[in-house]
């Protein structure tokens, strides 16, 4: 067992990873297309044929097959105009650090006229992980943004469960430069307790949140409410859905229902992108 000491440095020698990846998309004569991406590793984006009916895919993966204390990943989007979809090649590990964060910036920004779909796979946070994960997007005016984030709090298909750790997990929504929406959670510590707490996560294992930005926001809430089991709003505009339960593959399928739910409603297949059944 290793004192605290003997943790930091051990820290201090382990080669670290310092990823990044920018994609952007416009509309080229009536279609939308690629125009810029940068990636270092462990950061890659794959943009695999999309299925009939679907926009552009960009599915993005880390090469490490996880992310560990003193890791960090910066990501950013940007449509201009017409229509995309992100998503992610699988679930992202967060493995147990020795003391350091996994420090995740993400940015999205579709501007108006533009659609963008930010599905990544859930995150799955091993026992003793420590993950800083901040999301702003920015949605002009005529702009549409349907994002999702998943957290599962260990592998429980293996009998673990994460009792200790820290947990950072912020988002910040503007639209038309005016901020809607504010959202953090923070979990350290005693872990365990606050899953359990009745008053608080009252057992949960995952936990999903789905964002939903746009002019069609409000005329979305009755089917939200429906697919999500009542747990969807709407706050200053913004439809936000809460998907949580014991079962991280059943929170899993109830996001993958309400997620193509709301996707058929707004005219595109009713179902999300085939990594996401593979």
């Amino acid at each position: 067992m290793y004192d605290a000491s003997l943790r930091s440095e051990a820290a201090g020698r382990l080669q670290r990873a310092n990823g990044a990846c920018a994609v952007s998309f416009a509309q080229r004569c009536g279609r939308t297309v690629l125009t810029g991406l940068y990636q270092r590793t462990p950061c890659r984006m794959m943009f695999p044929n999309p299925e009939e009916g679907d926009p552009p895919l960009a599915v993005l993966l880390t090469t490490t097959g996880g992310l560990t204390g003193g890791d960090a990943l910066r990501v950013a989007v940007s449509i201009e105009d017409g229509a995309a979809t992100v998503s992610t090649q699988a679930a992202e590990k967060i493995y147990r650090s020795l003391g350091p964060d996994v420090t995740v910036e993400v940015e999205l920004s579709v501007g108006g006229g533009a659609c963008l779909e930010y599905y990544p796979q859930e995150t799955i946070l091993f026992d003793g992980a420590r993950l800083r994960r901040r999301t702003a997007a920015h949605v002009a005016l005529g702009g549409s943004l349907a994002a999702a984030e998943m957290l599962v709090f260990g592998r429980l298909a293996r009998g673990e469960r994460m009792t200790r750790g820290c947990l950072f997990d912020g988002w910040q929504v503007r639209y038309d430069g005016r901020l809607v929406w504010v959202d953090r959670l923070a979990l350290d510590d005693d872990i365990a307790a606050t899953l359990d707490d009745p008053f608080l996560l009252d057992g949960a294992r995952a936990i999903a949140t789905a964002l939903h930005v746009g002019a069609d926001a409000a005329g979305l809430l009755p089917l939200a409410r429906e697919l999500a089991d009542g747990g969807a709003t709407i706050v200053n505009g913004v439809l936000v859905a809460r998907i949580f339960g014991p079962s991280p593959r059943h929170v899993r399928e109830r996001l993958i229902r309400y997620l193509a739910g709301l996707r058929g409603a707004s005219g595109l297949p009713p179902r999300l992108p085939r990594v996401w059944y593979v």
